[in-house]
């Protein structure tokens, strides 16, 4: 969870504006909370748009239109049905708490193929491997550019079994030592690799970054 200060505000054509004092990791699509700005602007809402430039209101055909000659960096926008707002300084917080769901505990178990009784060690860790997944991998295909990922569902199938199978590699790596996975066999096993190259290639990542 990150909380953010808001350092302006403003309201047109029922969008408002948050400008925040820093940079955030904010994607479009998420939820946020805004909290003690004013009546009208707190609540929690879906972002629309991270501008960077004056919002000036919509079109006839209710596209954002900006003013690409101010500038205007670390802008949240999101709906608001409300009367209009000049921009001014303000005060407040956004909190941004992304808690994706691209894969659950019972796909993971499906995929690892074994039995695992509710409640339990093994199925509180798949939680937690489930879990980590979603968050890990939602994160680093934000990192990598891809900036439409719903939060509650899976970008597509690939992304699915891409998550899937990073899961899986944590929940088998319990109670293992560095890079290898636990053994009793005295030959070893084999070493042990969580972000697989076929895993980065499910999910799209790195990203090639275009000039």
């Amino acid at each position: 969870m990150a909380t953010y200060t808001v350092t302006e505000k403003y309201l047109l054509d029922n969008y408002a504006v948050l400008q925040l004092l820093t940079p955030s990791e904010i994607a479009v699509g998420s939820s946020i909370v805004v909290s003690s700005v004013d009546a009208t602007f707190n609540g929690t809402y879906t972002v629309r748009a991270l501008p960077q430039h004056l919002f000036i209101g919509i079109d006839s055909q209710g596209d954002l239109l900006f003013n690409y000659e101010v500038p205007i960096g670390n802008q949240v926008l999101y709906a608001k049905t409300a009367d209009d707002v000049d921009r001014v300084a303000a005060s407040g917080t956004v909190v941004y708490n992304p808690n994706p769901t691209w894969i659950t505990v019972a796909q993971l178990i499906t995929y690892l193929g074994v039995s695992i009784t509710n409640p339990s060690d093994d199925y509180t860790l798949a939680q937690q491997a489930t879990n980590a997944s979603n968050d890990f991998c939602w994160r680093r295909r934000q990192e990598s550019g891809y900036t439409g990922d719903l939060l509650g569902s899976s970008p597509g199938h690939d992304v699915t079994l891409a998550a899937l199978m990073y899961a899986a590699a944590l929940w088998r790596s319990r109670g293992s030592v560095e890079s290898m996975y636990a053994t009793f066999d005295g030959m070893g096993s084999a070493t042990q690799q969580s972000l697989t190259p076929i895993v980065k290639q499910l999910l799209g990542i790195p990203r090639p970054a275009v000039a």
